[in-house]
């Protein structure tokens, strides 16, 4: 078998290396090198592999290892600053880097990647052991003790695909860089951070970096005393989840909006879909629906797919884009009854599966699904929030303004922040604590991504508080976007169950002229 890379071919059953069809003269073990790394391209050979297979199991010294790298590297046009054919993964072993053919045909180099069928192409984290600014100090133990509950919390999202502690631990020492990880690894996320004590307080940093390029697309720093080690720690995993679930579908759909159409996969498709979904008008939502589905033919079992496809008949019934809601309705939840059937444990599938409940009134129903969604990622915002947004139409308001509370603490960036707002200012309605039901009102109005429905919420608040200039404005805004706004549907989005909620925004809504 001949292996291609650049201007050079390997003939592995005659032992020969050619540059431009000459000759390149190498000792033997260096061609073993050598071969040995091109027939497991895509992944980390450690040292212990290489001394087993070139040395067949001699005791050799490291700088034997590191000269017949360096002669390998020589005879191929490489060299140690490069890296351009064999990099040293510093520690651990090498990696061979060049892309290969096989006999002429491009062959794809193999991967250290996730099983095959719907993680085939999951976004891909590891989680280093934190680096301790003092490693004889108490915060050597935390570098270890937050990571390893951060893979536990992370390998709970389904989404995700998460490498165990045992291959990720591995990678310890400030010399590690992410794009050392997602070598040896293959995967496109790296986690890192830093633990310190320092007068009575523990002081903690967190990266989100891209794997290939060592970019950093997240970080944060969390700091509190010393004493409440176990809550910060609690603390954090929760911030980092809500953190992944937000940056991690940007960057892929930052991603997948480079490649071409025909190009994009399962996975692609549906980070573009979530993206489109995210801007709630009728166009977004129209192209979302498309890419949900791209990402359905390509991967008939993706759970995540349907009910991406599920979430976005909701919108189309639930913001009056459907010529037919009672048929958008029904295929909301016929998608999301498919999403439960091929992943039962993926929150983000039953979450939807409790919301197309809304589209009947019947909040009863869908809050087992969202405290399923909700005990399956303790972490989860959007849940919260949907499960605060039930609970607060059904008249019990300081439950859910704690639901919701917790949603914005935990996800104050997210694209739905402005339905939670929105729904803290329903909680004061319900609570008759009409001035701050005018002053959540206003905020969730003005927050980005805010639809005609949240305009509206606003106008109901202002109305009630006594500013009815303030109202004219959002109301006049919301039928600007939404024509068809008036008072039956503006109830048949938010159902009040309570019968004093209800008068109040009834007699509203009339003096607004709806």
């Amino acid at each position: 078998m001949i292996y291609r890379f650049g201007r050079y071919s390997f003939d592995a059953e005659n032992w020969e290396l050619r540059a431009a069809g000459l000759v390149v003269p190498a000792e033997p073990q260096v061609l073993a090198v050598l071969r040995l790394l091109i027939e497991n391209r895509g992944r980390l050979v450690s040292k212990d592999e290489v001394v087993d297979q070139v040395w067949k199991g001699r005791i050799v010294s490291d700088a034997a290892i590191a000269s017949r790298i360096k002669s390998a590297r020589q005879a191929v046009g490489d060299d140690g600053e490069a890296q351009a054919v064999i990099r040293t993964i510093p520690k651990l072993g090498f990696r061979f880097v060049a892309e290969v053919t096989v006999d002429g045909a491009p062959e794809a180099a193999p991967t250290v990647a996730p099983p095959a069928g719907e993680g085939r192409r999951r976004p891909s984290i590891a989680v280093l052991p934190f680096l301790a600014l003092r490693p004889g100090g108490p915060e050597a133990l935390v570098a270890d003790a937050l990571p390893h509950d951060l893979i536990a919390a992370l390998s709970r999202l389904r989404w995700l695909f998460v490498i165990a502690r045992g291959s990720s631990f591995r990678f310890r020492g400030p010399g590690v860089t992410a794009e050392d990880v997602g070598a040896a690894l293959g995967v496109r996320y790296c986690l890192s951070g830093a633990v310190g004590f320092e007068a009575g307080r523990m002081s903690t940093t967190v990266e989100l970096c891209d794997a290939r390029s060592s970019q950093v697309i997240w970080a944060e720093a969390f700091a509190g005393r010393a004493g409440d080690v176990h809550e910060i720690r609690e603390r954090i995993v929760a911030a980092v989840i809500s953190a992944l679930e937000l940056e991690i579908p940007l960057a892929e759909a930052r991603d997948a909006r480079l490649s071409s159409p025909e190009n994009l996969d399962a996975w692609s498709s549906y980070h573009l879909g979530l993206q489109q979904l995210y801007r709630f008008d009728r166009e977004g939502t129209a192209r979302a629906a498309v890419l949900f589905a791209q990402a359905i033919a390509r991967e008939p079992e993706f759970a995540r797919a349907y009910a991406g496809l599920s979430f976005a008949h909701f919108e189309s019934a639930f913001l009056g884009f459907a010529d037919d809601r009672p048929a958008a309705a029904a295929q909301a939840e016929q998608l999301a009854e498919r999403a439960i059937a091929e992943d039962p444990l993926d929150p983000f599938c039953n979450l939807v599966r409790g919301r197309v409940h809304w589209l009947n009134a019947e909040l009863d129903a869908s809050l087992p699904w969202l405290e399923r969604a909700i005990r399956l990622n303790p972490n989860y915002a959007q849940a919260k929030y949907s499960r605060g947004w039930a609970e607060t139409l059904l008249g019990n308001g300081l439950k859910g303004r704690c639901s919701v509370d917790q949603a914005l603490a935990l996800s104050p960036l997210d694209p739905l922040a402005y339905g939670m707002l929105g729904v803290r200012a329903f909680s004061h309605l319900i609570c008759d604590e009409i001035p701050e039901a005018a002053q959540w009102g206003e905020r969730a109005a003005r927050a980005p991504g805010a639809h005609a429905l949240i305009e509206m919420i606003a106008a109901v608040a202002h109305t009630l508080n006594g500013d009815p200039a303030r109202a004219a404005v959002w109301r006049d805004s919301a039928r600007r976007r939404s024509p068809g706004l008036d008072r039956r549907a503006f109830l048949q989005a938010f159902p009040f169950h309570d019968p004093a909620a209800l008068g109040r925004v009834s007699e509203a809504l009339r003096r607004l002229g709806l």
